[in-house]
């Protein structure tokens, strides 16, 4: 942790982070509500990777790298200020990865505040 810090800084290593956050940020901005989205939101994302030709058939899900919850760190960074506020505005997630045509669907919706009682 930095000196002074009060939180730890997350990083990333992996170089193919900044090109994967930039695209996902153009394809948001296509999709940018008029108004960046306020309160609890919930997250679906489905990561499909392309199946490597070696990979014998039994094999159904992409049990190794990239990291699932790196992905989704990925696609929480790119929406900020594109699609909401800030990404600790997310409070509930959906995500998993499946082998097929590579692409990423992602599926963001508001949560209904509860209005106090009168």
């Amino acid at each position: 942790m930095p000196r002074g810090a009060r939180f730890p800084v997350v990083t990333d290593d992996n170089p193919r982070t900044k090109p994967w956050r930039a695209v996902v940020a153009v394809v948001a901005g296509q999709h940018r509500p008029a108004k960046l989205l306020d309160g609890p939101l919930s997250l679906t994302a489905r990561f499909f990777l392309p199946r490597p030709k070696s990979l014998p058939k039994r094999i159904e899900h992409p049990a190794k790298k990239p990291d699932l919850s790196k992905l989704v760190r990925a696609i929480e960074d790119a929406l900020t200020g594109i699609i909401w506020r800030d990404d600790a505005q997310v409070v509930h997630e959906n995500a998993s990865k499946h082998y097929g045509e590579p692409r990423c669907e992602i599926l963001v919706m508001v949560l209904p505040r509860k209005e106090p009682a009168v």
